[in-house]
């Protein structure tokens, strides 16, 4: 049995708006939003908020968990537990994993794993390749978020090249998901960096290798294959201001088929860092330039970039030590994302409002996501408080990664996540974790 807990005093952001009120969770859901409410009985456990902010718990629509096959990095438990702490509180997962999830039984496979360890609310998405369009027809579009189609590098069996293949994946009726570079512009550029560095390709040339010029070619073929075929389509990672001008700002948001994502990496580092950090912020696509940057914000801003998520990508640090064509693309972000984003809100970039709009709210109604996503009377109670003004420190005592480490290592955030719900249970409280109720798999309202 869900215990009830009382929110009381707190700064509650939804929907455009921030006021001062109180919140009733019963029984996993949210009872009651009011200005004041008081305790029924005395079943009912009251949190002072105390002037934090109440926020809807942030969805994240792309993570790599790393379960089955690359464990080492990262699993279900470890990085979903991070994602808690961090107030993500539902998750949607991506299929390159070993094996990849390129069958219905792979796919329920990590469902059924998710089921057993999962601290938060989770769906899966399902995997694309050049020889799998009858088992994508049969993936359900209540019960799994999204197809996945990488239109450029990853692991095993999952480049979609194949035109012919492209054209019959768009025609599906589902949420299509896209990372788009384009391969053969990445292997000349890198048969370029070869000629001039030899093996010792310097960090900084991986934005320049996987240039603007393969996101935007690949983004286009995807933008141009959605509007042929009226397809829905979400296009992950956006790193170049070129893209930006691929996408609309029509509202409602309900109603735009062809939507993108833009990564707290970003929207946070620029190229002039790889000195420094080196394979740290090596992700595909690139980290790019601080104009490029700016960029992103504007379209975020405009509303042209739809939801921020982390494309939380965990390798060991051993990984991480390797030369540039060794080392691995990507890195952890899940427990810093909003403590991050905060920051931007610290210093004016964007309203708190804002911020909650393109993490909680846009990714439930882009994916349809059933009774999550907002603080509703009758919704799941998926819920974080954020003191605003509690500075600390990332380093490797609070991390919670099973890699160990963090590209915000050595970052002072301003803002702190002290308490998380999710679907009613107190997952996370003030540094510690109750995983003594799961979360659970997401469903969303499609015909």
């Amino acid at each position: 049995m869900l215990k009830s807990y009382l929110i009381k005093n707190a700064r509650i952001v939804n929907e455009g708006e921030v006021f001062e009120g109180d919140l009733l969770v019963e029984n996993g859901r949210i009872a009651k939003i009011d200005g004041s409410i008081g305790p029924k009985n005395g079943n009912v456990t009251i949190i002072d908020a105390n002037g934090k902010f109440l926020l809807p718990g942030v969805i994240d629509d792309q993570v790599h968990f790393r379960e089955p096959g690359l464990t080492h990095k990262g699993d279900i438990y470890s990085e979903s537990r991070a994602a808690v702490a961090g107030g993500i509180t539902s998750y949607m997962e991506q299929p390159n994993t070993k094996p990849a999830a390129l069958t219905i039984e792979e796919l329920e496979k990590k469902y059924a794993r998710a089921s057993q360890v999962s601290l938060a609310n989770y769906s899966f998405n399902m995997g694309a390749s050049n020889d799998n369009l009858e088992e994508l027809k049969k993936v359900s579009k209540r019960d799994v978020a999204g197809i996945k189609i990488f239109m450029g590098s990853s692991t095993g069996n999952m480049l979609v090249d194949e035109q012919k293949t492209l054209e019959g994946i768009f025609q599906l009726d589902h949420q299509l998901i896209t990372h788009c570079e384009d391969e053969a512009t990445i292997k000349a550029n890198l048969e370029r960096a070869k000629a001039e560095f030899g093996d010792n390709i310097p960090m900084a040339q991986h934005p320049i290798i996987r240039s603007e010029e393969a996101c935007y070619l690949s983004s286009s073929t995807a933008v141009n294959l959605a509007k042929k075929y009226n397809s829905r389509l979400h296009i992950f990672h956006i790193s170049t201001g070129k893209e930006t001008k691929l996408f609309s700002n029509r509202k409602p948001l309900a109603e735009k088929r062809i939507t993108a994502e833009v990564c707290v990496h970003h929207l946070w580092f620029d190229d002039s860092q790889y000195a420094k950090k080196g394979s740290h912020i090596k992700w595909n696509p690139a980290v790019k330039t601080s104009a490029d940057r700016e960029a992103l914000w504007k379209a975020l801003l405009d509303d042209r970039l739809d939801v921020i998520a982390t494309d939380h990508a965990p390798h060991t640090l051993d990984e991480k030590a390797n030369t540039y064509l060794n080392a691995p693309s990507g890195g952890p972000l899940v427990q810093h994302a909003l403590p991050a984003m905060m920051e931007r809100v610290h210093d004016g970039t964007f309203t708190i409002e804002k911020m909650v709009e393109k993490m909680c709210h846009n990714p439930a109604i882009l994916f349809r996501m059933e009774e999550r996503g907002f603080l509703r009377e009758g919704y799941h109670a998926d819920l974080v408080l954020v003191e605003p003004n509690q500075p600390w420190n990332v380093n490797k005592q609070n991390i919670l990664y099973k890699c160990g480490w963090s590209p915000f290592e050595g970052t002072l955030f301003k803002s702190k996540v002290t308490h998380t719900f999710v679907g009613g249970h107190l997952a996370y409280k003030e540094g510690k974790l109750d995983d003594s109720v799961l979360g659970t798999r997401l469903v969303f309202d499609r015909d």
